[in-house]
């Protein structure tokens, strides 16, 4: 049921995202009296699983998930159909507007993505407002990945600021590590601030390790599920017992904990927990795995303090705004890291896509990944690749500069090596998601 909802929500936000993209082709070629032969939701080599008729349109529903398509009359495509290319040019036909007009019809699918992620991300902050941790409220601190630790810092220091600066909120501080070059960073230990340097590459460290999170929150330990047939069932641990110590060492944050038990697998250990007011002593048994069979309550609003914001809807538009080009920047920033081989086996096809998407139905974050997703449609779109939107605004404001267009058969071929280059992309980042799934199974 989790892999038909996750599907449900990818499938849902692409189709969304696709059918409004391909409107932003469709609306202003009718406007500007150019024949728009097909308006498809995804492909349909072969067969379309619906298709009808309406004036000289057909729409229709294609069986290839891989996106969607209008195809404009005199125009090459991806359907690479030259054939009516070969007679003379029509009124009605894409080639025969002028430049101009014909670079508002390729700008228009990018347009609307660019606006319907500001739209949706201004639409969430309205309707449920922004939850946030500052820094300060992160009381027990940090828990380090081994690249922070070879950087000086500890388990339990509590960040305060990033070269000097107060960072927007905690959820913001892995982001600021990854993308923004952070040179200086400024935690309390033991009641004292340290300040640490960070290397320039820290960035490029975290994608070549591996290490989508350098450090989580630490909070106590308690105990929100018990796994039947596991050695805290067996023992008698219980739904709301706090864990303060495992063996003989003091500890009530999992990851401490869980580095004890490693040491510790296939043995009976003495956990140390309160209950009622009281703290008690009960000896669970390890299995090979370094786990007793217990989850721990994992709503951070159980344990820290949310500052939340409401936004009314005059607030909502500019912070949507706001956050749409900080997503946005965001993701093109990172496109840096493609270049490193750790960077580029991160590239995820339509699994890693699909598994943004929670396995029990959410809204909120349904609408925040359709923003995203949105945003990045945008920018992949107006890339200057042939086969691409931003393929055909190149060829459109060469020939705006220089006066006349690049050569029919040209276009034919740059038009096939772009389809070609992006066939290979999509085999490439699906491929990622395969070996990715093999070795996590394996």
């Amino acid at each position: 049921m989790e892999i038909l909802i996750k599907a449900a929500g990818f499938i849902a936000s692409i189709s969304i995202l696709v059918v409004l993209h391909e409107l932003g082709h469709f609306l202003p070629a009718k406007w500007f009296k150019t024949r728009v032969e097909k308006f498809y939701l995804f492909f349909d080599p072969g067969f379309s699983l619906l298709k009808f008729k309406k004036g000289e349109t057909e729409y229709g529903i294609g069986w290839l998930p891989l996106g969607g398509y209008v195809k404009i009359a005199g125009m090459i495509d991806e359907s690479m159909d030259t054939e009516q290319l070969e007679k003379d040019p029509e009124p009605w036909e894409f080639r025969s507007k002028p430049a101009w007009q014909r670079l508002i019809i390729m700008l228009g699918g990018v347009t609307v993505n660019l606006i319907l992620g500001f739209v949706i991300f201004s639409m969430i902050l309205f309707t449920y407002g922004k939850d946030s941790i500052p820094v300060e409220n992160v009381t027990w601190g940090i828990t380090c990945d081994s690249l922070l630790m070879d950087h000086g810092f500890q388990n339990g220091d509590k960040i305060l600021k990033l070269d000097g600066v107060r960072p927007a909120s905690f959820q913001d501080v892995r982001i600021d590590l990854l993308l923004h070059d952070i040179q200086t960073v400024t935690v309390e230990r033991e009641g004292a601030l340290v300040d640490l340097k960070v290397p320039a590459d820290f960035g490029q460290m975290m994608v070549d390790g591996g290490v989508k999170k350098p450090m989580v929150t630490r909070y106590p330990t308690v105990i929100s599920q018990i796994i039947p047939g596991g050695g805290a069932e067996r023992a008698g641990l219980q739904i709301g017992d706090s864990i303060v110590g495992v063996a003989e060492y003091r500890t009530t944050f999992l990851y401490e904990i869980q580095q004890i038990l490693s040491r510790h697998t296939n043995e009976k250990v003495d956990f140390h927990f309160v209950r009622d007011g009281q703290e008690m002593t009960l000896a669970l048994d390890v299995d090979e795995n370094g786990t007793v069979g217990f989850q721990r309550s994992g709503s951070l609003s159980d344990y820290f303090e949310i500052e939340h914001t409401d936004y009314t809807f005059l607030q909502s538009i500019p912070a949507g705004f706001d956050h749409a080009g900080e997503e946005l920047t965001n993701y093109i920033i990172q496109m840096k890291f493609l270049f490193s081989k750790a960077g580029a086996s991160q590239i995820g096809g339509f699994g890693a896509i699909g598994n943004m998407f929670p396995a029990s139905w959410d809204w909120k974050v349904f609408w925040e990944r359709t923003a995203w997703l949105s945003l990045v449609l945008a920018f992949m779109n107006i890339l200057p690749i042939p086969a691409l939107d931003g393929g055909h605004v190149m060829f459109l404001l060469y020939e705006m500069v220089a006066g006349k267009p690049p050569g029919q058969k040209f276009l034919e071929k740059a038009q096939l090596v772009g389809i070609i280059l992006l066939l290979g992309l999509l085999l490439f980042a699906n491929g990622n998601d395969i070996y990715r799934s093999v070795m996590g199974n394996g």
